[in-house]
């Protein structure tokens, strides 16, 4: 698994659509976490600790962990899941 899996910058062949190399860790400077990435299905969201727990599980840390817990919460409004 890479920090690839959960990024909008991946594209449907694996590669990075900005460009940059796949890392070999879960660090990217330019990560950009999608919440369909983590919940395809918006009735299976639970809320945003559900998405920084499943983050945390593939190991996701520091400023990528940061960058998950922000958009989980920008996926809520009204305490509905909303794909973008």
């Amino acid at each position: 698994m890479t920090i690839c899996e959960f990024c909008v910058h991946q594209s449907t062949d694996g590669s990075c659509r900005i460009g940059l190399n796949v890392p070999k860790t879960m660090r990217c400077r330019e990560f950009a976490p999608g919440m369909e990435k983590f919940c395809a299905n918006p009735a299976d969201f639970a809320g945003p600790g559900q998405i920084l727990e499943m983050a945390r599980f593939f190991g996701l840390n520091g400023k990528e962990l940061k960058k998950v817990k922000i958009a989980a919460e920008l996926g809520v409004v009204g305490g509905v899941y909303q794909m973008s």
